[in-house]
Protein backbone atom coordinates (compact mmCIF):
# COMPACT_ATOMS: atom_id res chain seq x y z
CA UNK A 1 0.00 0.00 0.00
CA UNK A 2 1.56 3.33 -1.22
CA UNK A 3 1.59 5.95 1.42
CA UNK A 4 -0.69 8.94 1.04
CA UNK A 5 -0.55 12.68 2.08
CA UNK A 6 -4.46 14.60 3.25
CA UNK A 7 -5.95 17.66 4.06
CA UNK A 8 -9.14 17.43 6.48
CA UNK A 9 -10.88 20.16 7.80
CA UNK A 10 -12.39 19.86 10.63
CA UNK A 11 -10.01 16.94 11.80
CA UNK A 12 -11.11 17.32 15.47
CA UNK A 13 -14.67 15.80 15.59
CA UNK A 14 -17.07 13.69 14.04
CA UNK A 15 -15.84 11.97 10.61
CA UNK A 16 -13.00 14.13 9.89
CA UNK A 17 -11.61 12.40 13.55
CA UNK A 18 -12.40 9.14 12.65
CA UNK A 19 -10.78 9.93 9.13
CA UNK A 20 -7.37 11.19 10.71
CA UNK A 21 -6.74 8.34 13.18
CA UNK A 22 -7.50 5.77 10.72
CA UNK A 23 -5.11 7.20 8.55
CA UNK A 24 -2.43 8.15 10.97
CA UNK A 25 -2.56 4.92 12.29
CA UNK A 26 -1.86 2.76 8.89
CA UNK A 27 1.24 5.32 8.00
CA UNK A 28 -0.45 8.09 6.41
CA UNK A 29 0.32 11.85 6.51
CA UNK A 30 -2.68 14.13 7.91
CA UNK A 31 -2.60 17.60 7.13
CA UNK A 32 -6.02 18.36 9.90
CA UNK A 33 -7.90 21.89 10.34
CA UNK A 34 -9.20 22.27 13.40
CA UNK A 35 -11.24 25.44 14.82
CA UNK A 36 -11.76 24.73 18.66
CA UNK A 37 -8.14 25.28 20.18
CA UNK A 38 -6.48 22.36 21.72
CA UNK A 39 -9.16 19.77 20.18
CA UNK A 40 -6.31 18.15 18.11
CA UNK A 41 -3.47 18.03 20.68
CA UNK A 42 -4.05 14.05 21.32
CA UNK A 43 -3.47 13.59 17.71
CA UNK A 44 -0.57 15.58 17.83
CA UNK A 45 1.46 13.52 20.34
CA UNK A 46 0.63 10.60 18.84
CA UNK A 47 1.33 10.96 16.09
CA UNK A 48 4.19 14.44 15.63
CA UNK A 49 5.80 12.84 12.78
CA UNK A 50 2.76 12.31 10.09
CA UNK A 51 0.10 14.93 11.57
CA UNK A 52 0.10 18.10 10.93
CA UNK A 53 -2.59 20.34 12.77
CA UNK A 54 -3.41 23.50 11.21
CA UNK A 55 -5.56 26.49 13.08
CA UNK A 56 -8.52 27.37 10.45
CA UNK A 57 -11.86 28.83 10.67
CA UNK A 58 -13.34 27.85 7.03
CA UNK A 59 -15.32 30.97 7.26
CA UNK A 60 -12.17 33.09 6.84
CA UNK A 61 -11.14 33.12 3.00
CA UNK A 62 -7.52 34.50 3.42
CA UNK A 63 -7.12 31.64 6.78
CA UNK A 64 -7.99 28.71 3.62
CA UNK A 65 -5.45 30.50 1.70
CA UNK A 66 -2.85 30.39 4.09
CA UNK A 67 -3.61 27.21 5.08
CA UNK A 68 -3.54 25.57 1.79
CA UNK A 69 -0.47 27.03 0.55
CA UNK A 70 1.42 25.91 3.47
CA UNK A 71 0.66 22.94 3.63
CA UNK A 72 1.78 22.41 0.22
CA UNK A 73 4.84 24.25 0.53
CA UNK A 74 5.64 21.97 3.52
CA UNK A 75 4.94 18.63 2.16
CA UNK A 76 5.48 18.98 -1.44
CA UNK A 77 2.38 17.30 -2.66
CA UNK A 78 -1.21 16.17 -0.98
CA UNK A 79 -3.00 13.65 -2.51
CA UNK A 80 -6.44 13.71 -1.01
CA UNK A 81 -8.13 17.18 0.14
CA UNK A 82 -11.35 16.40 2.40
CA UNK A 83 -13.93 18.93 2.68
CA UNK A 84 -15.69 18.50 6.04
CA UNK A 85 -15.81 21.07 8.40
CA UNK A 86 -19.40 21.88 8.93
CA UNK A 87 -22.58 22.30 11.12
CA UNK A 88 -26.11 21.25 10.93
CA UNK A 89 -28.63 24.66 11.60
CA UNK A 90 -32.02 23.68 12.67
CA UNK A 91 -35.39 25.22 12.65
CA UNK A 92 -38.19 26.60 10.53
CA UNK A 93 -36.54 29.19 7.95
CA UNK A 94 -38.73 31.99 9.51
CA UNK A 95 -37.21 31.31 13.41
CA UNK A 96 -33.58 31.75 12.03
CA UNK A 97 -31.95 34.64 12.23
CA UNK A 98 -30.61 36.70 8.77
CA UNK A 99 -26.70 36.21 11.38
CA UNK A 100 -27.54 32.48 11.47
CA UNK A 101 -28.34 31.82 7.90
CA UNK A 102 -25.02 34.02 7.29
CA UNK A 103 -22.93 31.62 9.12
CA UNK A 104 -24.51 28.62 8.17
CA UNK A 105 -23.77 29.24 4.31
CA UNK A 106 -20.36 30.79 4.93
CA UNK A 107 -19.09 27.64 6.60
CA UNK A 108 -21.08 24.66 4.96
CA UNK A 109 -21.47 26.21 1.58
CA UNK A 110 -19.15 29.05 0.68
CA UNK A 111 -16.20 27.43 3.24
CA UNK A 112 -16.12 24.16 1.62
CA UNK A 113 -16.11 26.64 -2.51
CA UNK A 114 -13.13 27.97 -0.81
CA UNK A 115 -11.12 25.05 0.40
CA UNK A 116 -11.63 23.37 -2.89
CA UNK A 117 -10.80 26.33 -5.22
CA UNK A 118 -7.76 27.12 -3.28
CA UNK A 119 -6.48 23.69 -3.33
CA UNK A 120 -7.35 23.35 -7.02
CA UNK A 121 -4.28 24.84 -8.45
CA UNK A 122 -1.77 22.67 -6.25
CA UNK A 123 -3.56 19.75 -7.72
CA UNK A 124 -3.23 20.44 -11.00
CA UNK A 125 -0.10 21.70 -11.26
CA UNK A 126 1.01 18.00 -9.74
CA UNK A 127 -0.72 16.44 -12.44
CA UNK A 128 -4.17 14.94 -10.37
CA UNK A 129 -5.21 14.09 -6.89
CA UNK A 130 -8.42 13.63 -5.16
CA UNK A 131 -11.46 15.80 -3.35
CA UNK A 132 -13.90 14.45 -1.47
CA UNK A 133 -16.65 16.77 -0.68
CA UNK A 134 -18.78 15.37 2.43
CA UNK A 135 -22.52 16.45 2.15
CA UNK A 136 -25.18 13.89 3.65
CA UNK A 137 -28.54 12.47 2.86
CA UNK A 138 -29.75 16.16 3.45
CA UNK A 139 -27.68 17.15 0.28
CA UNK A 140 -30.49 14.49 -1.89
CA UNK A 141 -33.42 14.72 0.32
CA UNK A 142 -34.89 17.73 2.40
CA UNK A 143 -36.92 17.76 5.40
CA UNK A 144 -39.01 20.16 7.51
CA UNK A 145 -36.77 22.14 10.01
CA UNK A 146 -33.57 21.98 7.91
CA UNK A 147 -34.09 24.32 4.66
CA UNK A 148 -30.91 26.09 5.45
CA UNK A 149 -29.31 23.33 6.28
CA UNK A 150 -30.11 21.29 3.48
CA UNK A 151 -29.68 24.96 1.13
CA UNK A 152 -26.23 24.35 1.51
CA UNK A 153 -25.97 21.04 1.37
CA UNK A 154 -27.93 20.86 -2.17
CA UNK A 155 -25.46 24.03 -3.19
CA UNK A 156 -22.48 22.08 -2.59
CA UNK A 157 -23.36 18.94 -3.77
CA UNK A 158 -24.48 20.64 -7.32
CA UNK A 159 -20.70 22.38 -7.04
CA UNK A 160 -19.09 19.68 -6.55
CA UNK A 161 -20.81 17.96 -9.52
CA UNK A 162 -20.04 20.51 -11.97
CA UNK A 163 -16.50 20.33 -10.78
CA UNK A 164 -15.87 16.77 -10.90
CA UNK A 165 -16.53 17.59 -15.08
CA UNK A 166 -14.31 20.52 -15.25
CA UNK A 167 -11.49 18.94 -13.29
CA UNK A 168 -11.19 15.53 -14.98
CA UNK A 169 -9.41 16.46 -17.94
CA UNK A 170 -6.54 17.58 -14.81
CA UNK A 171 -6.42 13.72 -13.47
CA UNK A 172 -8.56 15.44 -10.90
CA UNK A 173 -11.29 12.54 -8.64
CA UNK A 174 -14.28 14.26 -6.90
CA UNK A 175 -16.69 12.04 -5.37
CA UNK A 176 -19.43 13.62 -3.13
CA UNK A 177 -20.05 11.46 0.58
CA UNK A 178 -23.83 11.31 1.41
CA UNK A 179 -23.79 9.51 4.67
CA UNK A 180 -27.34 9.24 6.83
CA UNK A 181 -27.33 9.22 10.25
CA UNK A 182 -23.96 8.56 12.17
CA UNK A 183 -23.43 8.43 15.92
CA UNK A 184 -20.94 10.90 15.52
CA UNK A 185 -21.62 14.13 17.55
CA UNK A 186 -23.14 15.99 14.78
CA UNK A 187 -26.66 15.51 16.03
CA UNK A 188 -26.01 16.30 19.58
CA UNK A 189 -23.27 18.27 19.79
CA UNK A 190 -22.40 21.00 16.31
CA UNK A 191 -26.13 21.43 15.73
CA UNK A 192 -27.10 24.72 16.47
CA UNK A 193 -31.21 25.27 17.32
CA UNK A 194 -33.27 28.44 16.43
CA UNK A 195 -35.06 29.95 19.24
CA UNK A 196 -38.43 28.55 18.55
CA UNK A 197 -42.00 30.56 16.96
CA UNK A 198 -44.86 29.51 18.96
CA UNK A 199 -46.60 29.13 15.50
CA UNK A 200 -45.12 26.01 14.53
CA UNK A 201 -45.36 24.25 17.54
CA UNK A 202 -47.44 21.31 16.10
CA UNK A 203 -46.17 21.39 12.63
CA UNK A 204 -43.79 19.60 10.73
CA UNK A 205 -41.27 21.65 11.32
CA UNK A 206 -41.68 20.89 15.16
CA UNK A 207 -40.14 17.41 14.46
CA UNK A 208 -36.70 18.07 14.60
CA UNK A 209 -37.22 20.60 17.47
CA UNK A 210 -38.56 17.57 19.59
CA UNK A 211 -34.95 14.86 18.22
CA UNK A 212 -32.86 17.55 19.07
CA UNK A 213 -34.05 18.44 22.91
CA UNK A 214 -35.33 14.97 23.44
CA UNK A 215 -31.88 13.50 22.61
CA UNK A 216 -33.79 9.82 22.40
CA UNK A 217 -33.00 9.37 18.57
CA UNK A 218 -29.01 8.05 17.46
CA UNK A 219 -28.09 7.43 14.12
CA UNK A 220 -27.82 3.70 12.97
CA UNK A 221 -24.10 4.77 11.00
CA UNK A 222 -21.19 3.61 12.17
CA UNK A 223 -18.31 6.47 11.54
CA UNK A 224 -15.63 4.33 12.02
CA UNK A 225 -17.22 2.14 9.18
CA UNK A 226 -18.16 4.86 6.81
CA UNK A 227 -14.29 6.44 7.05
CA UNK A 228 -13.08 2.90 5.96
CA UNK A 229 -15.48 3.39 3.45
CA UNK A 230 -14.06 6.85 2.07
CA UNK A 231 -10.84 5.64 2.60
CA UNK A 232 -11.50 2.69 0.22
CA UNK A 233 -13.15 5.80 -2.49
CA UNK A 234 -10.21 7.24 -3.51
CA UNK A 235 -8.64 4.23 -4.82
CA UNK A 236 -11.46 3.58 -6.99
CA UNK A 237 -10.66 4.72 -10.68
CA UNK A 238 -12.33 6.91 -12.19
CA UNK A 239 -13.26 7.86 -8.75
CA UNK A 240 -17.10 7.42 -7.53
CA UNK A 241 -19.36 10.54 -8.15
CA UNK A 242 -21.39 9.75 -4.79
CA UNK A 243 -20.78 7.48 -2.15
CA UNK A 244 -23.64 6.38 -0.16
CA UNK A 245 -23.35 5.60 3.57
CA UNK A 246 -26.08 3.86 5.82
CA UNK A 247 -28.99 1.96 4.86
CA UNK A 248 -31.12 4.94 5.80
CA UNK A 249 -29.18 7.15 3.38
CA UNK A 250 -29.86 4.45 0.96
CA UNK A 251 -33.58 4.31 1.31
CA UNK A 252 -34.21 8.33 1.93
CA UNK A 253 -32.55 9.04 -1.58
CA UNK A 254 -33.63 6.30 -3.22
CA UNK A 255 -37.40 7.20 -2.52
CA UNK A 256 -36.99 10.79 -2.83
CA UNK A 257 -35.10 10.47 -6.47
CA UNK A 258 -37.58 8.19 -7.44
CA UNK A 259 -40.73 10.51 -6.23
CA UNK A 260 -39.14 13.29 -7.92
CA UNK A 261 -38.75 11.10 -11.29
CA UNK A 262 -42.43 10.44 -10.92
CA UNK A 263 -43.13 14.04 -10.49
CA UNK A 264 -40.77 15.32 -13.83
CA UNK A 265 -42.29 12.60 -15.72
CA UNK A 266 -45.81 13.23 -15.60
CA UNK A 267 -44.82 16.96 -16.99
CA UNK A 268 -43.15 15.78 -20.17
CA UNK A 269 -46.25 16.87 -22.67
CA UNK A 270 -46.76 20.10 -20.84
CA UNK A 271 -42.94 20.74 -20.84
CA UNK A 272 -42.22 20.01 -24.58
CA UNK A 273 -45.74 22.60 -25.01
CA UNK A 274 -43.53 25.30 -23.75
CA UNK A 275 -41.11 24.83 -26.66
CA UNK A 276 -40.51 27.56 -29.55
CA UNK A 277 -41.78 26.64 -32.74
CA UNK A 278 -38.85 25.58 -35.12
CA UNK A 279 -37.40 27.52 -37.35
CA UNK A 280 -35.46 26.50 -40.13
CA UNK A 281 -34.61 23.56 -38.31
CA UNK A 282 -32.40 25.29 -35.59
CA UNK A 283 -33.40 24.39 -32.20
CA UNK A 284 -31.42 23.99 -28.95
CA UNK A 285 -30.85 23.46 -25.59
CA UNK A 286 -28.54 23.24 -22.53
CA UNK A 287 -27.22 20.09 -24.07
CA UNK A 288 -26.53 21.46 -27.36
CA UNK A 289 -25.15 24.59 -25.12
CA UNK A 290 -22.49 22.02 -23.21
CA UNK A 291 -24.88 22.66 -20.37
CA UNK A 292 -24.83 26.75 -20.55
CA UNK A 293 -27.51 28.09 -19.25
CA UNK A 294 -28.82 31.18 -21.51
CA UNK A 295 -32.34 33.22 -20.66
CA UNK A 296 -32.42 35.65 -23.43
Amino acid sequence: MTTKTWLISGANSGFGRHLSERLLSRGDRVVGTFRALGSVEDLSARWPGTFRPAHLDVTDPAGITAVVDDAWAALGRIDVVVSNAGYGLMGAAEELTDEQVAHQIATNLTGSIRLIRAALPHLRRQGGGRILQLSSVGGQVAWPGGSLYHATKWGVEGFADALASEVAPFGIGVTIVEPGGARTNFRYGSSVLADPIDAYDGTPAAGIRRILTERTTHGIGDPARMAIAMIASVDRDPAPRRLVLGSDAYQAIEGALTTRLAEVRAQRESAEATDAPLEGGITGGPADLNSETRND
